[in-house]
């Protein structure tokens, strides 16, 4: 298994010191005995090992200890240390286990690459980076080293074998840099593991990894007189000693610094895959670093066949079908009658029952007031309080009469009857809750009891507050050390809690109520159809719904329980359930009062520190009825062995209120195994089951009722997936194993009816949501008419459609069914309900799965939620955990990835993604628990913060469209006839013909700019040409034309007499007029220049070689600098970065003679190359192309002429003077036209962002360019400070037209972000533009001036349009278009205006036909300033000649083309240009160097990468990129680094979402990381060598299954 990261440095230097030290004192004078040595040497070692709880380090290292010792140490320790070696009972049969087991040994261990992690993340575990390979497995450089073969011994945990641990320990002291752990195969040949055993036998113990250490474990925390754990000792025994522990993930990465190993991977067809040393081959691709390695391995894992298939199906030619899952035909059908209808027992009369539950405590208080009714206790478990029936009444009737006469505001009472009322108690005090309970009653107002808000951001806490305002609550009752306790505002009142309604508080100890009058009595009224009380439920989604119960309910419902359960007056029952809601509160609130019962109220709080106390009452009480739930037994079982003395004798029924849980009835079981002996009478347990809508549907009744014996189901997994009862009788693995809740409850009627859509009555042999028609239901959801009516008005109607029955019915929530002797058996909840492609599975039964896999080892018991998200049009299974701090990342993973084997082999349904979070660090529900929809909601918002992630894509959706086949060609004549009959132009377009715009400019004159400057130099020699602005704002130099060409004469001189006309200058300077100057001077020496940005000084290493690169490759002679860099290119840090000796002459031109050159050199032709143009593009390969005379001055003239640029204007420049467009305006359009250029060097906005928009306004520029980066530095920096910017008077109203200077697709989002955000400076909405140019020629579009007079007389064309198309199309290479805001909508801006005299076409990329209009194909241009070729030196010339002189296929076959590599399309709109033509717009969608073909389908990078960082908040900056057909998504974190982890799942899902891809590797890394141009593009090629060579330092690396 690749491990993440290699050891750190402190933790090796401790290695190192330890190590000798332990040598010496080993091999010292035999003063050592071996148990002191054993001893001395696992003290020596803790700090480096992780601890395994309860065993003693000593074991982990070496297993030489004689196996009594170990077993005394066993014992020892045992009650010490419960948690860590005793398995959960709770979720767990001992089938169950022993299935998952099984299912594990059947899977043929797979492959996983383990997610890679910066050491810093691991806040897990500190020693994780050096603890050794694995605890119990063979080091792979030795592969005669196997596991000892003791395992019949009873060691919890088998440790390495001292050898293997001391060959660890030199392979630190070597510093080698692999710390990855064994891999399952040896080094003998074939790698397969030599046994000598039977063959089975050995398959089973070497596939199911560890599963006799965890058999040995298991052995050791059976409880006493526990049904016996599977034995596994004679397998054990079996096998020889060569069986090794196998990996999850086996392979290791083989690093860079270790390769005297041979790494052997077997694929997932079963052959090698040998890494020899560092540099292997893929594909042909030589690939190194351990990375490759994983990716290799994630793509053999991915190789194994995908279930279920993807049918075959025909794709429409625009949508992209997404697969629906066909029913299987052979899956199991319910076959059985159609069910009738369950009745229970009539509900008894009896004569004195009191009329309302106010009246029966009026009867008590009055006539018994010495009697019992509640006893408190603290958390030592002693009896704090015991409230008699006569002070309840007392108090009740006090703070009955203050609410409704002491409570005012503006004179008016606070509270009229029927006022809702909130009650906030703590789980610690019952008896307060129960006399304001009661209180409430009796004044008629309407209790709302809610949990204690602890913090301002409790899970849940605010869709409470959403109920409690939609239940008008005004008031809150508390408790004088609750209220003290709660969150407090500054004014030192109670905190208003997000999304809660304003409180008045009162505290309802005694002093604060007020005793009433004699003459006041509360009215004791008949129980009516009035609300009583309100009780909260949140559901699946998260949402909190108050659910209203009557008066008649709530006394029916008691009335119903006291027959089921034989309540009589004066029992004593003790009750660990929360008393606000549910079984809580009916039994131990209000049933209780009804029959003058004594409750014992067990705290949550005492039952932490002392899971006994309830037994210990029942047995102290005498008590005769237990309510508690299946974890309560659970938790009893772990601590039962420290009392012996206790009888629970007493107990005639022990209801079990979650006894519907799948896994209730292991608790049942193990509880009974323990406690018989003790007193419990295996009938008195008595499962029930309930839900908030309609209270108890239905319970087993105690023994003396003479009711049926209890029923157990096993039922098949499968079959309960498809909605099916199948008692299994074959299939063991996959089954559950369900105990009945007993009967319905009395004077109820039940039916079970379809989950989904119409309520139609389900057959016999189905599953279904049980509903319930009684009197004692829930009535209404509060202020929810709609779902009221959904839920508590069912009709459930028969197959035909005929309803049974005139009475409503209430739904219950529970799915299930009516098994024999009329028995309700329940198999799941609908909020656990997850439905993956057709089939339903229950959250619980996964809980369960995963846990069986290794309980307690890396998980907390019960810690776990499983919940299911959508995705791609289907529902996805998530399963969270919390880890234990002691698990190292490999355990964890381990783990993890067995827990998806297990729920694959069991539920046969795949795991989206698995995460494990730090210890206590899930959302809890009030009474400890997970809360589960919080955690749903923090997964989906990225705020989980997990520490270890595994997403299975791959494996679990299986929806995705089918791939894109290619379809054969049509041919170009059926392409031009199509056409034609369709009614389509071809699509071309053409800027104005330059021989009709005649502009009596005298440049044009001149046929070389160089005699345009010499021309200017004498007719206007002060005109100023250049101003260069610096950080401060201020003109750091400037030029005139006289000046520019006297400084450009002396550079000529300097040259002419060194160099050969013809010879290439590398002209390497920092944006300023040198670089012009120095241009000049090698036009006027007759040498050919190429401009280099020069290298970054704080930066060398990575700019330097792209400087020497362009040296080297331009062929250049001579470098021309200044002082400053010529140091800089000789110094010892450039010889660092590059070879300084190979540099050709430089020539620093600081300080140059004043001479005139003899004479100018004159080209004899226009087509003499005048300079070059080098640029890095996006997919970095470095591209110089070349521009001659003829098109230098007609790339000039075509700008003058679209911009209409003369003498008297001034434009403002924000761009690198050094390739493209960029070096056109900076050093040629000025001299060409004449007008005067603002020069602004962007580097200067590092340090000053509002320089450029302040010098467009101090100079009050009309005409301004810029780059992507420039905008998005102005809008990043300088968002906040516009106010700042009007009070230094910018202002940018003169600003007709800002052009953004670009190669790639309009970013619309920025541009307009920017005019949004500087509106306020005065800058016009319509002045922002987009620009196009490419390397095959530099301006294809430009946007001129469109405001002002120009535009009224018509000659600046229309303003740039947006389309919205389907991003779907897209990929097929369609254009769509659709309305703005429709699904897969994506807005395209158009590029700009074309230039005079450029011709554009849109082509057939492959057959290089034309295309019609509004098609999507590749930019053809024609035009006399097109460049004349790329210049290389590796001869590829004809490869690349058809960049630039290609001709159509058909149609026009004349015109010369160069092809521009970006893809786009034409569109004529309705608007029309000066000429009155209509306006054709060229839409630009992206480079095709840089599409990714992923199924078939073409996908621009950037599309994805929009998604991506919409995803999540923290996510800064996005790259993708493919690696051997798997998408690679590397995201820049912009937050802490806790973060890292939440983004996997969330990229994953978006993507899918999105673009129907499945991301294959997810890396997270710092800000900046991803390496961006001077043009602000991405290179993301760059990034994927990084990627692939290690150099990311990243966060985390997660490879998706």
């Amino acid at each position: 298994m690749p491990r993440p990261g290699t050891l750190r440095g402190g933790c090796r230097t401790a290695w190192k010191h330890t190590a000798p030290y332990l040598r010496e004192r080993v091999c010292g004078k035999g003063d050592i005995t071996q148990k002191g040595y054993e001893k001395k040497r696992g003290k020596l070692l803790a700090p480096y090992i992780p601890q395994i709880q309860g065993v003693d380090p000593s074991l982990q290292i070496d297993n030489r200890i004689q196996a009594s010792s170990q077993v005394a140490l066993q014992g020892s320790k045992s009650n010490k240390s419960r948690a860590a070696n005793t398995r959960d009972e709770r979720f767990r049969s001992d089938l169950h286990t022993e299935a998952v087991q099984a299912a594990l040994a059947k899977y043929k261990e797979r492959k996983m690459p383990m997610p890679s992690k910066r050491r810093s993340v691991l806040v897990q575990s500190s020693v994780e980076a050096c603890t050794p390979p694995d605890t119990s497995s063979a080091s792979e450089d030795e592969g005669s080293l196997r596991r000892q073969g003791r395992l019949t011994t009873s060691t919890p945990y088998q440790g390495h074998s001292h050898p293997a641990v001391e060959h660890w320990f030199n392979r630190v002291i070597q510093g080698s840099s692999t710390s990855s752990s064994a891999s399952s195969t040896s080094s003998h040949p074939g790698g397969r593991s030599v046994t000598t055993t039977n063959t089975t036998a050995h398959a089973a113990l070497n596939v199911n990894a560890a599963a006799t250490a965890l058999a040995d474990l298991m052995a050791h925390t059976q409880l006493d007189n526990h049904s016996a754990p599977p034995d596994v000792t004679g397998l054990s025994e079996r096998s020889s000693h060569h069986a090794e522990r196998p990996h999850v993930a086996s392979v290791r990465g083989v690093s860079r610094g270790f390769n005297h190993h041979t790494s052997v991977m077997e694929t997932a067809d079963g052959c090698e895959w040998r890494g020899e040393g560092s540099l292997t081959l893929i594909d042909g691709v030589p690939v190194n670093s351990r990375v490759s390695n994983k990716i290799q391995q994630l793509l053999n894992t991915l190789k194994r066949p995908k279930r279920p298939p993807l049918r075959e199906f025909f794709v429409d030619d625009f949508e992209e079908l997404l697969d629906v899952q066909q029913p299987d035909p052979n899956q199991p059908k319910p076959e059985g009658q159609q069910m009738c209808p369950l009745e229970g027992e009539p509900l008894g009369v009896v004569t004195n029952w009191p009329p309302s539950l106010p009246a029966a405590l009026q009867r008590w208080g009055t006539t018994q007031p010495k009697s019992p009714c509640l006893t408190a206790l603290d958390n030592a478990g002693k009896p704090v309080y015991t409230l008699t029936y006569g002070k309840l009444w007392t108090r009740s009737q006090k703070l009955a009469y203050t609410l409704l006469n002491k409570l005012s505001s503006r004179n008016e009472p606070l509270l009229v009857p029927g006022d809702r009322v909130a009650l906030v108690f703590p789980n610690n005090d019952p008896v307060m809750f129960m006399v304001a309970f009661y209180g409430c009653l009796l004044a008629e107002l309407v209790p709302v009891p809610i949990e204690v808000p602890l913090t301002r951001k409790d899970a849940g806490s605010q869709q409470i507050g959403f109920l409690l305002g939609s239940c008008g609550v005004t008031l809150a009752l508390t408790t004088d050390a609750c209220q003290k306790g709660l969150p407090k505002a500054q004014t030192g009142e109670v905190a208003t809690f997000k999304g809660w309604p304003r409180l008045l508080w009162f505290v309802t100890d005694g002093k604060h109520v007020v005793k009433p009058p004699k003459d006041w009595h509360p009215p004791i009224r008949e129980a009516s159809n009035d609300i009583a009380y309100i009780e909260y439920k949140t559901s699946k989604e998260g949402s909190t719904m108050g659910i209203t119960v009557s008066h008649s309910a709530m006394l029916a419902h008691c009335h119903a329980l006291t027959q089921a359960c034989g309540y009589t007056e004066g029992e004593t029952i003790t009750n660990v359930l929360d008393f606000k809601r549910e079984a809580g509160l009916w039994h131990g609130v209000l049933t209780s009062v009804m029959n003058r019962m004594h409750v014992i109220s067990i705290p949550y709080s005492l039952m932490k520190v002392n899971p006994l106390s309830w037994i210990m009452k029942v047995h102290t009480y005498k008590a005769r009825v237990a309510v508690v739930k299946s974890r309560d037994m659970h938790w009893s079982l772990l601590a039962q062995r420290d009392q012996r003395d206790i009888s629970l004798s007493s107990l005639r029924m022990l209801i079990v209120a979650d006894g519907a849980n799948p896994w209730s009835i292991s608790s049942c079981d193990a509880f009974l195994n323990v406690f018989q002996s003790r007193g419990l009478r295996p009938e008195v347990i008595c499962p029930c089951a309930s839900s908030s809508e309609a209270m108890t549907v239905a319970i087993r009744r105690p023994p003396e009722m003479g009711v049926p014996p209890p029923g157990k189901a096993v039922l098949s997994m499968g079959g309960l997936s498809h909605g099916v009862i199948r008692v299994d009788t074959e299939e063991k693995l996959s089954v559950l194993t369900v105990q009945d809740v007993g009967q319905v409850m009395p004077g109820a009627l039940v039916c079970v009816v379809r989950a989904e859509g119409i309520p139609y009555l389900c057959q016999t042999d189905e599953v279904g949501e049980i509903c319930v028609s009684s009197g004692s239901t829930g009535v209404a959801y509060y202020g929810l008419p709609g779902m009221t009516k959904n839920i508590f008005e069912t009709v459930p109607v028969t197959p035909s459609g005929i309803p049974i029955s005139d009475r409503p019915f209430t739904r219950t929530s529970l799915l299930g069914f009516v098994g024999p002797d009329s028995l309700v058996f329940v198999v799941g909840k609908m909020d656990g309900l997850m439905v993956v492609s057709g089939r339903r599975h229950n959250a619980d039964d996964v809980v369960a799965t995963a846990l069986a896999v290794e309980p307690m080892k890396f998980v907390y018991r019960g810690r776990i939620a499983v919940f299911s998200v959508s995705v791609l049009h289907d529902e996805r299974i998530v399963v969270v955990a919390e880890q234990r701090p002691d698990a190292s990342e490999e355990d964890s993973f381990q783990w993890m990835s067995r827990v998806l084997q297990a729920i694959d082999s069991i539920h046969q349904v795949g795991v989206y993604c698995l995460a494990l979070v730090p210890a206590n660090t899930l959302p809890k529900a009030p009474l400890g628990g997970i809360h589960i929809s919080e955690t749903k909601q923090r997964f989906l918002e990225g705020a989980l913060h997990p520490c270890n992630v595994l997403m299975c894509p791959h494996t679990c959706v299986t929806n995705l469209p089918k791939p894109r086949q290619k379809q054969p060609e049509v041919g170009p004549a059926s392409m031009i006839v199509g056409n034609l009959v369709a009614g389509k132009r071809i699509a071309q377009a053409c800027g104005r013909d330059l021989g009709q715009l005649e502009d009596n400019d005298q440049a044009r004159k001149f046929l070389y700019i160089q005699d345009v400057l010499q021309w200017r130099a004498q007719a206007t020699p002060d005109h100023p040409l250049f101003l260069v602005l610096n950080a401060k704002g201020t003109v750091s130099s400037s030029a005139s034309c006289l000046q520019l060409h006297k400084r450009a004469e002396r550079v000529a001189a300097a040259l002419m007499g060194r160099l050969n006309t013809g010879d290439h200058v590398a002209l390497v300077y920092p944006p300023g007029i040198d670089l012009i100057a120095t241009f000049y001077g090698c036009l006027y020496a007759g040498c050919v220049p190429v401009t280099v940005r020069p290298p970054h000084p704080q930066n060398l290493a990575t700019t330097l070689p792209t400087v020497k690169m362009i040296v080297e490759v331009s062929k250049s002679v001579c470098i021309l600098t200044t002082q400053a860099i010529t140091k800089l290119l000789k110094s010892k840090e450039a010889a660092a970065a590059v070879d300084i000796k190979s540099w050709p002459t430089v020539l620093d031109t600081d300080d140059l003679p004043r001479k005139k050159s003899p004479q100018m050199y004159k080209p004899p032709t226009p087509e003499m190359l005048a300079y070059l143009d080098f640029s890095v593009s996006t997919t970095g390969i470095l591209a110089g192309v070349k521009m001659s005379h003829a098109a230098t001055s007609a790339l000039c003239r075509s700008i003058k002429l679209q911009c209409e640029l003369y003498p008297s204007r001034q434009i403002a420049i924000c761009l690198d003077p050094y390739c493209g467009l960029g070096f056109a305006l900076w050093c040629l359009c000025s001299v060409y036209s004449g007008h005067q250029s603002i020069l602004v060097p962007p580097l200067e906005l590092e340090s000053n962002a509002s320089l450029w928009l302040a010098a467009v306004s101090q100079y009050k520029v009309r005409v301004t360019f810029c780059s992507y980066s420039v905008m998005e530095m102005c809008t990043k920096g300088l968002g906040s400070q516009t106010e700042a910017l009007r009070l230094r008077n910018v202002n940018l109203s003169c600003v007709r037209t800002c052009m953004v200077v670009a190669e790639e697709r309009p970013r619309i989002a920025l541009t307009q972000s920017f005019s949004k955000i500087f509106k306020d400076l005065g800058l016009s909405p319509r002045a922002v533009s987009t620009t196009f140019g490419c390397r095959v020629n530099v301006a294809i579009c430009l946007q001129p001036n469109r405001l002002g007079k120009l535009a009224e007389q018509g000659t600046a064309g229309p303003d740039p349009t947006t389309v919205y198309v389907d991003m779907r199309a897209l990929r097929h290479d369609r254009v769509r278009l659709v309305e703005r805001g429709s699904p897969h909508s994506l807005p395209l801006m158009e590029s700009g205006k074309i230039l005079p005299g450029v011709k554009v076409i849109i082509a057939n990329t492959e057959t290089k036909g034309p295309l019609g209009d509004s098609h999507l194909g590749e930019i053809w241009v024609s035009s006399p300033h097109n460049a004349t070729g790329y210049y290389t030196v590796y001869g590829e010339e004809a490869l690349h000649a058809d960049h630039f002189n290609t001709k159509l296929s058909f149609g026009d076959t004349q015109t010369v083309w160069a092809r521009t590599g970006y893809l786009g399309f034409l569109r004529r709109t309705e608007l029309t240009d000066a000429s009155g033509e209509r306006h054709d717009a060229l839409y630009v969608v992206g480079s095709l160097d840089e599409t990714l073909e992923l199924r078939g389908m073409r996908y621009h990078p950037i599309d994805i990468e929009t998604s991506v960082i919409r995803s999540h908040k923290s996510i800064a900056e996005c790259a993708v990129f493919t690696w051997t057909n798997l998408l690679v998504v590397v995201v820049e974190l912009e937050g802490s680094e806790q973060e890292a982890l939440d983004l996997v799942a969330l990229v994953t899902n978006v993507v899918l979402e999105e673009h129907y891809l499945i991301v294959g590797v997810v890396v997270v890394v710092d800000p900046g990381v991803i390496p961006i141009n001077s043009r602000g593009e991405k290179q993301r090629m760059h990034l994927r060598d990084g990627f692939l060579a290690d150099q990311l330092d990243p966060i985390y690396v997660a490879y998706n299954m």
